[in-house]
């Protein structure tokens, strides 16, 4: 009995498809893994999240990074996502002829609430087997964050979760701390 598979798409097909209007331009989808993922609306309370975090970085960064929202980053020929913020190595050209991939970031970043499993169980995985040195999961159900480091072939082998009382740094720029609990309140 032939083994039923699913068709994934790479890359190029999923662009095809924009340029086509399969996709319709705009439809808030990502590809990864193959696969067409829909997007979530954005609530007050996660955009609000996005931008704080996108002027703490900013602010910070003294141009040692660039920093990036809800842009893609192409992880392989089957998987282009776009997480919520990036903290990418400056680059000449800005990014502007291609996305940046896996070993042009410093930190990815996911904030979520209706997405947390899909973040957890499939982004997660997914970012680590890329070598994402480092990725957050902005944790709004559980009001934490989740720190994972040293990617491998199923995702991370460290985790760190830390709550109101802590403060988070990207590994490389220890520098760059923001307050949990302030970037948590509602």
């Amino acid at each position: 009995m032939p083994v039923q598979t699913k068709h994934r798409f790479s890359v190029k097909d999923y662009y095809r498809m924009a340029e086509t209007g399969v996709l319709q331009p705009d439809v808030r989808v990502e590809l990864l893994d193959g696969e067409i993922i829909d997007m979530s609306p954005i609530g007050p309370f996660h955009s609000s999240v996005v931008g704080d975090l996108v002027d703490l970085f900013t602010h910070a960064s003294n141009r040692r990074w660039l920093v990036r929202s809800q842009s893609p980053v192409a992880l392989d020929k089957h998987s282009e996502p776009q997480p919520d913020v990036l903290l990418l190595k400056p680059a000449p050209n800005r990014y502007r002829q291609s996305h940046p991939r896996p070993e042009d970031v410093f930190l990815l970043v996911e904030v979520s609430d209706t997405t947390l499993a899909l973040d957890r169980d499939e982004k997660l995985p997914a970012y680590g087997r890329a070598g994402i040195v480092e990725v957050w999961i902005i944790n709004l159900v559980d009001q934490a964050i989740e720190i994972y480091r040293e990617p491998n072939f199923t995702g991370y082998g460290s985790k760190v979760v830390l709550r109101a009382g802590d403060k988070a740094a990207p590994h490389v720029f220890p520098d760059a701390a923001l307050d949990v609990a302030e970037l948590l309140k509602r």
